[in-house]
């Protein structure tokens, strides 16, 4: 049984978390108070309710999730009815060839030298 109602508003971060697209609620929780969620456009704190036909913008590692509500749900649910919460929007996630392919600075080794942003441009052809 799940414990939903399809028009009760819940929790941003509650609801976040229920769909799972995040592990924890306090990382839902995190992610509103940091900015990284937004409501319709607007900036979004843990508390603010969702209610179905709501646009929710989540930012999380490097890439921007975009969802529209479908139902909400109070607790933590399973994948398939996860699925039947919301519409994916999401642009599809940058090729890892995309991702290996950015040059790494070694951990401390500082701000780089004009030489070296010059030639990072030239590989990267600019």
């Amino acid at each position: 049984m799940t414990q939903e109602l399809p028009t009760a508003p819940v929790r941003v971060d509650a609801w976040i978390w229920s769909v799972r697209l995040a592990k924890t609620r306090s990382a839902a929780g995190a992610a509103c108070r940091a900015g990284h969620v937004r409501v319709n456009g607007e900036r979004a704190k843990p508390a603010q309710p969702v209610k179905p036909g709501d646009e929710v913008r989540l930012r999380q590692e490097g890439r921007e999730r975009i969802v529209i509500v479908q139902r909400t749900v109070v607790k933590r649910v399973g994948a398939p009815v996860a699925a039947e919460c919301l519409i994916d929007k999401s642009p599809p996630p940058p090729p890892r060839e995309l991702l290996a392919a950015l040059p790494v600075r070694d951990r401390g080794a500082g701000r780089p030298t004009k030489r070296e942003r010059r030639e990072t441009d030239r590989l990267k052809g600019l």
